[in-house]
């Protein structure tokens, strides 16, 4: 007992260079960040999951290109926000030093809940929910536009293409699912719709469950109406029965346009419907082709990916590699993986070079970033193209939407 207590030269010495070895510990320990990616990749939002993983996938070579190290630990949340936290702890406790996903924004709310108790920064890649960044949380950032940004870009671009191929939608249908993501749309549609002035009267709101076999009662309501405008909330799986049901009933309006949704650009809706899924219109923030680090991680991702487009995954494999982007950036400049200094270097970025539409990547004091841009995108010959704004734009809109019959 006694000589556990006697502090000889030796012990003192090898004490002092066990202090001195530690910085060299932690440097070492430093050098490659590893990151809990979270996403959807089975279940309800595979498709959604399946596209953003792809970005994963390819986005530690273009990384490394740019001088940041990075493991990425890749997570299926399996569309379900219990298995969301749960997984979460286990990334954490697996040594994660940072979190992000996670597309659903209530398995996004459920993961900064854990993230938050145990002080790990999380970078979420898409999720729209305001109340994500309403909440006071100190470990998270949004590198993506919240349901009122998403509408209320979407409702400008609409006025855009009208005035571009002066076309008049006179009355309009807004269509929404009612899972988080929808009913928080068709609350910021309701703030924001009658302030953005568009000359469309907006008669009708009409909520449907994306589970639903089909959407025949929602399109019979539809029809009924007439408008010349059907505005839409929607996730792959059910855009596709909202078009079924359209050529079913032969219901043809001069417009579909999204301000700011899923569903129209995913490969699932392409493959179901062929030429049927042209010239759906949706608003929303877009890969910048003219981009350098965009061209170079799509060349990255068609070898990671050879059987997938980028084009159609461009969304959710461009937002998944900013946030991988984000993390590795601010790893770089905080040299260490401590929770709150690691998240003090999240909070202060500023990155001018990205791939994403808009300006340079920063946070304001909730978290958000106010700077990310929207396109107006169009499905032409199953391709989602860029029609405005003119300056990224790849293709000249087409409006009013030809009619089902016809399409080749």
């Amino acid at each position: 007992m006694s000589s556990k207590l006697t502090f000889t030269r030796r012990t003192v010495l090898a004490g002092a260079g066990a202090v001195l070895a530690a910085p060299a510990v932690v440097k070492a320990q430093a050098q490659t960040l590893k990151i809990g990616v979270l996403l959807p990749r089975s279940g309800f939002f595979a498709q959604a999951g399946q596209s953003m993983h792809r970005g994963a996938l390819a986005a530690p070579a273009v990384l490394a290109d740019l001088g940041y190290k990075v493991e990425l630990v890749h997570i299926d949340t399996e569309s379900n926000a219990d298995v969301a936290r749960t997984q979460a702890e286990r990334a954490i406790n697996d040594g994660c030093h940072v979190l992000t996903g996670a597309f659903d924004s209530g398995h996004t709310l459920a993961i900064a809940q854990v993230t938050e108790q145990r002080q790990v920064p999380f970078v979420i890649n898409i999720a729209a929910a305001p109340q994500i960044t309403e909440q006071g949380y100190k470990y998270l950032v949004r590198n993506f536009q919240t349901g009122g940004q998403l509408v209320t870009n979407g409702l400008r671009l609409i006025k855009d293409v009208m005035d571009a191929k002066n076309v008049k939608l006179e009355t309009a249908v807004f269509l929404h699912a009612n899972d988080t993501f929808g009913t928080a749309q068709r609350g910021a549609m309701d703030a924001i719709y009658p302030r953005v002035n568009l000359p469309i009267k907006l008669v009708e709101s009409i909520a449907y469950d994306p589970r639903a076999q089909d959407l025949a009662v929602e399109v019979t309501r539809i029809r009924s109406i007439n408008p010349d405008l059907i505005m839409c909330v929607t996730r792959a799986s059910d855009a596709i029965k909202l078009v079924r049901d359209m050529v079913r009933q032969r219901f043809e309006p001069k417009a579909i346009i999204s301000p700011g949704s899923p569903g129209f650009y995913d490969e699932e809706f392409y493959q179901a419907l062929g030429p049927l899924s042209d010239f759906v219109l949706f608003g929303l923030p877009w890969v910048n082709p003219k981009s350098a680090m965009s061209q170079a991680f799509e060349k990255s991702f068609a070898k990671a990916s050879p059987n997938n487009r980028f084009a159609v995954d461009s969304f959710n494999a461009g937002f998944t590699f900013e946030a991988l982007l984000i993390a590795a950036d601010a790893f770089k400049r905080a040299g260490t993986t401590e929770g709150a200094k690691l998240m003090e270097a999240v909070r202060a970025t500023n990155l001018a070079e990205h791939v994403m539409i808009g300006g340079p990547i920063q946070f304001d004091a909730k978290g958000q970033n106010p700077n990310i841009g929207s396109a107006l995108v169009q499905n032409q010959k199953r391709v989602p193209t860029v029609v405005l704004p003119k300056d990224v734009a790849l293709a000249e809109p087409v409006l009013p939407m030809p009619s089902w019959q016809g399409r080749s």
